[in-house]
Parts: C-alpha cells; structure tokens; sequence
C-alpha cells in the first residue's frame, strides 16, 4: 500500500502532543504531506451499566481538547491543509487504524495517564508495536529529561531506534 501524504497526529492535549503537532509542521513539507490531528475519545468504562454516557459531553470534551491544543501549538497561523478529526474508541487502537497508509504518526512519549518515569505510555507504545506507517514519539519539552528522545518504528516488526 502506497503511504498517502499525511502525517497523522495524535492529540490528547498533553504537552508532549502539542510538541507533536508543531514538530508535525516542521516534517510535513519535507515529506510532502498534510497534517491530520486526531484526538480520540471515549467514556470511561465506569459508566458502563451504572449511568447513561452522554456522548455528546464527552466528545465536546474531547473537541475542546483538539482546539485548544491546536491554539497553543500553533496560534493562529495554523498549518496550510491540517485537518482535524475526533474518533470514539480507545486512542491505541485508533490511532493505529487511522495511520493505515499514512507517511508518518506523530505521538507525545505520554499523556496525562500512567506512570510516572515510564519510558513510554501505552498510548505511543501500542502505536509503535502496530502501526503500518514509520511511528515518531516525541517527550514534551518540558519533560525530566535532558533531551529529547525520539523513537522512530520505520515500519511493523522492524526494530526501533533511539536518537
């Protein structure tokens, strides 16, 4: 399959995914592609058989999480093309769906889950393990380490580099 020219982006509105969509920016004209930010959402499995979801509550969250991660990362000189989409359904698993065929995923090291000093979250590790298209998972500026570290997946089931 031939790899569309986009760079997906996954958006949860931690420092480390607005760091993602600005180094999103930066790579999508040397790859010749679009920028496409996604933010999944999903209601929390507690409310499962206890209180009716609303849906709607939860995926304005989710789009308000989008804009405003959009509006720090870039401003208003918001990139030429970006798209934007929001997606119910556990952000691992959708991110590797919607990046079938992508150039490149763009993900933040972690979110505001985990724990603390994992190397990286669930999220960009299940993104790294599956995803057809080469994975970049980027540490927020502001992280504790010194630097940043950038893993790279050049494709399913090959190994992956530190930088």
């Amino acid at each position: 399959m031939e790899a569309e020219a986009r760079v997906l982006v996954g958006v949860d509105g931690s420092e480390s995914s607005v760091q993602a969509l600005r180094l999103a920016a930066r790579l999508a004209p040397a790859l010749d592609a679009t920028i496409s930010a996604v933010a999944c959402w999903d209601f929390p499995e507690i409310y499962a058989g206890y209180v009716p979801p609303d849906f709607d509550r939860f995926e304005a969250a989710a789009s308000k999480t989008l804009a405003d991660a959009l509006e720090r990362a870039f401003g208003e000189e918001t990139p030429e093309g970006l798209t934007t989409k929001l997606i119910r359904g556990p952000a691992a698993a959708k991110l590797v769906e919607a990046a079938a065929g992508a150039r490149l995923l763009v993900v933040g090291r972690r979110g505001h889950g985990g724990f603390r000093g994992m190397h990286l979250g669930s999220v960009s590790s299940a993104c790294v393990a599956h995803a057809d298209c080469p994975v970049l998972v980027l540490h927020a500026e502001s992280s504790q380490h010194s630097r940043h570290l950038w893993k790279v997946s050049r494709a399913k089931g090959q190994d992956t580099e530190k930088h």
